[in-house]
């Protein structure tokens, strides 16, 4: 493998500026690849080298794959780091990436692939012994009678769920028989015209789960481990707001098990780099959903419990060199939480870009803040809402919980609107309090 000498980040935000300080650790040079609308992000201002890949529109910069490799051609970078979102989890960029001579920074796009794809993924989830939600055998036909006979096999209520689909989209849960033919048919519209993918498959609707995910690494070399779990169960509308690792009531057998199952999957599969397994969890029993191929917004939970830097592992990973640790090696200490900062209307969730006026970042100990804000920076409206994250650490869940009530009262942003009024109230919420919201408890809160 190759030593990795210069990596160009190609994304933005928080996440562009956490890959540019653990390349800098490392000695590693480092291009910013920007759209005009990103000149002043502070990765931008840190880096060694920047380049302008295009206009404002995702569609245009971030994810123009022909303009980020010529962007690393012409800075001679000899690796490209997708962070997460945008282009991360796209198996045609990793593919041309590495045809184009450079080190993808990342799982194989042939694994990318096989997980992108929710029905092949699930398949081979299932033939390395990973437990999986019941559902149909593969994708669902158009024939309305077998699937109404496949619905009353797995048993109402039931979710229809795009093959390529994420974030949220492309899912629709059926109660009663009456509704599932044209449910069906209007979820299949929506996949198309969302991921140019009509093909669907049909679950077990969980009536209160809660979300539970691995975070696994893997070398060249064959070794994988997992570094335990988080729980992201309150979350609205798919989206994740509050994570935390170790997971409440989890307990060291179900995380050695489970665990175990993962590492060994990853192992069958081939896989390499940060990946995250995610289940469903209800009453006992683990369900496969899907993989994230990347590092996850949430993984700062996870390094604080296990003391392990995920984006430089990645690094040293996609450098080729052998994970320095063994399962054995992994031991989770203390608790973390972390509250995502979105600059949105905090009751309506609409996104409120602009000018930050003020910023203040809370400290003490066990505090930490993974933001590119800085006061007079200017969020712009063309991209995710998220602009920071505030991570608390403690001994005790319960005193992590303290720390992050204190964070969030002391943060400062001004000038724009922002969801902390809503992380103040859920962090004071008793459900909360005692562990106990499954992945539905924040819609029926807010009334959604």
């Amino acid at each position: 493998m190759a030593k990795l000498k210069k990596v160009l980040i190609a994304n933005r935000g928080e996440i562009a500026l956490r890959i540019l300080r653990a390349c800098r650790e490392l000695g590693i040079s480092t291009v910013a690849a920007h759209s005009t609308a990103d000149r002043q992000q502070s990765h931008v201002l840190l880096a060694d080298e920047t380049v302008c890949i295009g206009p404002p529109p995702s569609s245009a910069s971030y994810l123009n794959m022909p303009a980020i490799i010529s962007a690393a051609e012409v800075t001679d970078a000899n690796a490209i780091h997708p962070g997460y979102g945008f282009l991360a989890e796209n198996a045609d960029f990793a593919e041309s990436v590495e045809q184009s001579g450079f080190v993808f920074i990342g799982p194989k796009p042939e694994t990318i692939r096989l997980m992108g794809d929710k029905i092949s993924a699930k398949e081979a989830m299932r033939r390395v012994g990973v437990p999986c939600v019941p559902g149909s055998d593969g994708a669902i036909g158009r024939d309305p009678d077998e699937n109404l006979a496949m619905a009353r096999d797995i048993g109402f209520p039931v979710i229809v769920k795009a093959a390529g689909g994420g974030g949220g989209r492309g899912m629709r849960v059926i109660h009663k028989e009456a509704s599932l033919q044209d449910a069906i048919a209007l979820t299949r519209q929506e996949a198309d015209a969302a991921f140019g993918n009509a093909t669907l498959y049909m679950e077990k609707y969980l009536e209160g789960p809660r979300h539970i995910e691995f975070q696994v690494l893997a070398d060249h070399h064959g070794n994988v481990i997992h570094l335990g779990e988080r729980d992201c169960s309150m979350q609205r509308r798919h989206q994740k707001v509050i994570e935390e690792s170790p997971a409440p009531d989890i307990s060291q057998s179900q995380r050695q098990e489970l665990g175990k199952i993962c590492a060994d999957a990853c192992r069958e599969i081939g896989y390499r780099g940060a990946g995250t397994m995610e289940f469903l969890y209800e009453n006992g029993g683990f369900f496969f959903i899907e993989m994230n191929t990347r590092v996850q917004v949430e993984h700062p939970v996870t390094e604080m419990v296990t003391g392990i830097d995920l984006v430089r592992a990645q690094l040293q990973i996609a450098a080729g060199e052998p994970l320095p640790w063994k399962q054995e090696d992994i031991e989770l200490r203390g608790h973390a939480i972390e509250c995502r900062v979105n600059a949105e209307d905090p009751e309506k969730f609409i996104p409120a870009p602009g000018t930050v006026t003020q910023w203040h970042p809370p400290g003490g100990p066990g505090v930490r803040v993974d933001s590119h804000l800085y006061s007079g920076y200017t969020v712009p409206p063309y991209y995710d809402s998220l602009i920071a994250k505030l991570i608390t650490f403690a001994e005790t869940r319960e005193l992590a919980l303290a720390r992050m009530r204190n964070t969030l009262d002391e943060v400062v942003i001004e000038g724009i609107h922002t969801n902390v009024p809503l992380l103040q109230d859920l962090c004071n919420d008793q459900r909360f309090l005692e562990g106990a919201t499954e992945i539905h408890y924040l819609e029926k809160r807010l009334g959604l």
